[in-house]
Parts: C-alpha cells; sequence; structure tokens
C-alpha cells in the first residue's frame, strides 16, 4: 500500500520537476553545423563552378577544349576517392582537427589553381582541391547525424540540402558572373574568405577529441588501395569514356579492367574483413540500400541537368558563361525560400511520398524541357527551372530521412560516406551516358532529317534558290553562293538534330527520376526525426 502511495505521487510529480527535453541543442552546436554545412557547400559549388569557364581557363594555360576537361576530371576522381575515406580518418586524426586541416589545405590548393599556367600545374591542383573538398562534404552530413538529436535532424538536413541542390544550381552563374567580369582566377579565389571563416568555426564550435593515430598501423589498406584504384579508374572512364572513344580506346579499355578488379577486390575485402574501414553491410538494410540506389538518380537530375542544359545554351543559343548562369539560376535562388518549408511539411506526410513527390516534379520540368525548339531561351526556360526549384528540396531532405533512419551512430561516418558517394557516382554515371546518348541520337536525328530534306524534294529546291539569292545580294559568286546555301542547309539539320537530341537527354533524366520515384515507395515508413541512433 505503500508503495502505491509513493507510485501516485511521483505521477502526480508536476512537469516542472520533470527532467529537461533531450531535444535542446546549444547555441554553439548549431554555430559548428553551420560552419561544417559552408565547407559542404564551398565543395560543392567547386564541382560545377569551373564548368562555365573552362573555355576561358583552357584558352589561358594553352590547353585543348578535350585537355582542358581533365580540369574537372581532376578534381571528381580525387573527390570519389577521399569521401568513402572521411568517416574511418575523422576517427583517426578527430573530427575538429580533420576538418581544420582540410579546410587550410582546400584553401592553399585553391590558390595554387588560380595561379597555375600550364595544364599539368592545374590538374594537381585540381586533384588537390578534390581531395581536401571532398572530405567537407560527407562530414556535414555527419554531424548532423552525430550532434543533433533526432526530433531536429530534419532541420541539419535542411540545411544540408542547400548545399546538395542548391549549390550545383548557382555553380554556373557565379562562375561565368566572376569569368565575365573579373577573370576565371576569381572562381578559385573566392574559396579564401569563406576557407577562413570555416576554420575560425570549426576552432570555436567543434569540441577537440583525442586523436588515434595507432589506428593508422593497423589500417584497412589494402580495402583502401583497391578502393581508390578501383573507383579512380571507374571515374576516369565515365568522365573520358566519350571523348576517347570508349571501349574503341585501348586506355578505356584497359582502365575498365582495372576497376572492375579492384572494385571486386575492395566488396570483398570490406565485406569480409572484421574491422574495414567503411561498413558496406549498411547496404542490406532495405531504407538505406533503396535511399542510396535512389541517391544515384538524384545526382543524375542535379548534376545530369546543370550539365546538359549549360551545352544548348552555349551551342544552339550562343550564350555567354553569364547568361547560361542568369538561366540556371531560376532553380537556384527559390529554393533558399522553400527549403526552411520542407522540415514541417515532414512532420506533416510520410516523408516517403515527399521524396517521391519531390523526385516527380523534378521529372516534370525534365519533361518540360524534353520539348524545346531551336528558339527556346531564358523566357522559356524559366518556367521548367521554376517548376524543378519546388521538386529538388522535396528530393534531398526526405531522402536523406529514409536513409539515415535509425542509423547507429557509430556507423554515421560509413552511412554518410556511402550516402555521398553513391549520389556523386550517380552524377558522374549520368553525365557519361548524357554525353554518349547526345551522340548517339544527334546521328540518328541526322540521317532521319537527310531522308526528309534531299535535292529531289520541291521544298528544299525552294529553299536552296532562296538562301543562294540571298548571298549572291551579300556579293557571293553565284557558284559560291550555291554551296554557301548547301551549308547552310547542313547547318540548319545538324541544328535541328542536337535540339532532338537535347530533348531526349531531358528525357531519359525524367525517366530515371520517375523509377526513384516509385522505387521509394517500397521502403518501410519512417517518422521524421528517426535519424541516427533514433530507435
Amino acid at each position: 500500500m505503500a508503495t502505491t502511495n509513493v507510485n501516485n505521487q511521483q505521477s502526480r510529480k508536476p512537469p516542472s520537476q520533470s527532467p529537461p527535453s533531450d531535444d535542446r541543442v546549444p547555441l554553439k552546436t548549431w554555430i559548428g553545423l553551420m560552419g561544417a554545412m559552408l565547407g559542404a557547400f564551398m565543395a560543392v559549388l567547386d564541382i560545377q563552378i569551373t564548368n562555365s569557364s573552362l573555355q576561358q581557363i583552357s584558352g589561358a594555360i594553352g590547353a585543348t577544349t578535350d585537355e582542358g576537361s581533365w580540369i574537372s576530371t581532376a578534381y571528381l576522381v580525387a573527390e570519389i576517392i577521399t569521401i568513402p575515406l572521411t568517416g574511418w580518418l575523422s576517427q583517426v586524426f578527430s573530427v575538429r582537427w580533420y576538418l581544420v586541416g582540410n579546410s587550410i589545405l582546400f584553401i592553399l590548393f585553391s590558390i595554387c589553381c588560380a595561379f597555375s599556367s600550364s595544364l599539368g600545374e592545374i590538374i594537381v591542383f585540381r586533384a588537390g582541391q578534390g581531395f581536401t573538398g571532398g572530405v567537407l562534404i560527407p562530414m556535414a552530413f555527419t554531424i548532423v547525424l552525430t550532434t543533433l538529436p533526432p526530433a531536429k535532424q530534419p532541420i541539419g538536413l535542411a540545411m544540408f540540402s542547400v548545399t546538395a541542390t542548391f549549390a550545383p544550381s548557382i555553380g554556373p552563374t557565379i562562375g561565368g558572373w566572376l569569368t565575365d567580369n573579373y577573370g576565371w582566377q576569381y572562381n578559385f579565389y573566392l574559396n579564401i574568405i569563406p576557407g577562413i571563416i570555416l576554420i575560425a568555426i570549426v576552432l570555436y564550435a567543434i569540441d577537440p577529441q583525442p586523436m588515434h593515430l595507432d589506428r593508422l598501423k593497423g589500417g584497412d589498406w589494402l580495402g583502401i588501395l583497391s578502393m581508390a584504384l578501383g573507383l579512380g579508374s571507374l571515374e576516369v572512364v565515365l568522365e573520358q569514356g566519350e571523348r576517347w572513344d570508349w571501349f574503341g580506346s585501348q586506355a578505356i579499355r584497359q582502365l575498365s579492367v582495372i576497376a572492375a578488379i579492384f572494385i571486386a577486390l575492395f566488396l570483398w575485402i570490406e565485406l569480409t574483413r572484421k574491422r574495414p574501414f567503411i561498413n558496406l553491410r549498411l547496404l542490406v538494410r532495405r531504407n538505406f540500400a533503396i535511399g542510396s540506389l535512389s541517391g544515384l538518380g538524384l545526382g543524375l537530375g542535379l548534376y545530369g541537368t546543370v550539365y546538359i542544359l549549360p551545352l544548348y545554351l552555349g551551342q544552339i543559343q550562343g550564350y555567354t558563361p553569364q547568361e547560361i548562369g542568369i538561366t540556371i539560376m531560376w532553380s537556384g535562388v527559390p529554393q533558399l525560400f522553400l527549403i526552411p518549408f520542407v522540415p514541417k511539411l515532414m512532420q506533416r506526410f510520410d516523408v516517403r511520398f515527399l521524396a517521391a513527390v519531390g523526385f516527380s516534379v523534378f521529372a516534370i520540368s525534365c519533361f518540360m524541357n524534353s520539348n524545346m525548339t531551336h528558339l527556346t531561351g531564358i523566357q522559356e526556360l524559366k518556367w521548367s527551372q521554376l517548376v524543378r526549384a519546388l521538386g529538388q528540396p522535396l528530393m534531398i531532405l526526405p531522402l536523406s530521412s529514409i536513409a539515415t533512419a535509425n542509423i547507429e551512430k557509430e556507423q554515421a561516418g560509413s552511412a554518410s560516406s556511402l550516402f555521398n558517394m553513391m549520389r556523386n557516382l550517380g552524377g558522374s554515371f549520368g553525365i557519361a551516358a548524357l554525353d554518349t546518348l547526345l551522340t548517339i541520337r544527334e546521328q540518328f536525328h541526322s540521317v532521319r532529317i537527310g531522308d526528309f530534306v534531299t535535292l529531289y524534294r520541291p521544298e528544299t529546291q525552294q529553299r536552296i534558290n532562296q538562301l543562294t539569292q540571298f548571298f549572291e545580294s551579300q556579293g557571293s559568286d553565284p557558284s559560291t553562293a550555291h554551296n554557301q546555301a548547301l551549308q547552310q542547309i547542313a547547318n540548319i539539320v545538324r541544328r535541328e538534330a542536337y535540339v532532338m537530341a537535347y530533348n531526349d537527354c531531358f528525357y531519359f533524366i525524367a525517366i530515371g527520376l520517375l523509377v526513384c520515384a516509385i522505387s521509394l515507395l517500397f521502403c518501410k515508413k519512417v517518422r521524421a526525426g528517426a535519424g541516427a541512433a533514433a530507435h
């Protein structure tokens, strides 16, 4: 009876005597998180910021367009290697000093890129940027999972989604504006001040922890080596395959064999070793597996559209880098106003449904781009860009929540590395596929249009006569004018074939996004905030 009275008294204890909520996050933690997000934003921005000025950079260092493509490839190869290593190395060197060290090196490599005077120099320094900048992306994701309670993780993931979706959209805009107004070197100088701010925030807000340098001695070096060789070779194949004629090139064939052997070895080592540097067994979990595979589609959509649309604008419309950036910006800036509302939506709706809607809306925007003509410019494209801006915030945040639901804190590093690696691989696979698709479909459409535009058709003869008379009026002799007319017809045929090929590329992206949207419905239901260590 006494026990009952005690229990009754405890049950009637006033709310003021209950323990404080575990969901309260100190201001210092939020500041540290903002610093990590700044670093991730810089790293993602640097993937895209040089794409709109590659021609100017290549010209300045005396490189051809094909050679200049290695400026981007070097960054991506280094980044895809360092992302899987981040979880383990952050434990070895501690989060604080790992971030500080890589941030300092990232700034130094950025400055070196700006001062580069040859192709070899800028490739080496861009690789250095990739090795150090690639650390900043998964570390931001890891800090969300390890420092925020489950109820607050949607807010942290919303901040991360700004880096994942807004940075690729705004990268060409910033790069084009800086190149047109100040010179391509400022694409790299841009990292200096944010980098210094990042270092100051990390030193202030990230608590020091002991290093575990002894783990280097027993490190999974064979797994690391096989991963680096396998993923590095695969990235080169994907980035340079179209330029080197794919398997018609001996180098591509050799690199493909190296990638196949060492990726298989990497998978076998990590799945059989007792202490792997990255836990691939997380991919057995249904939500993480589907979420990570959908990350491939996310990468295809994010990086594929930012790659293929500037190509169209530059080739068909003749836009300058700054004009291309302004067009892309219509899908970037609106996201800043939409992302803050996503955590609230996640509290009211099934996150699987939200993610599927996000992928579907993004797909709709791509379908809108699959009906372009040679007259389609910024005025027509801004509507599809705005639709894209509605879909992207609904993709990354709910998708991250699905993938990381009930991931233990000790597995946060591996989960972050795998999730971000899949997104980057999706971008690389997607761009390689789009490059090849563009070439194949342009050839296909050229043949089909050529079947109708022949010298035996009255319409073609009439158009040639009109063009011949025009060029004669400009001062050309009859023979030269006739040849100019034929060349003009050929140029029109090729232009239309390319426009139709670009339409096919957007159609391809849209189908990939819809497949991801459907697959997400097969995930287990999770509640918003069921992140790392939530059970």
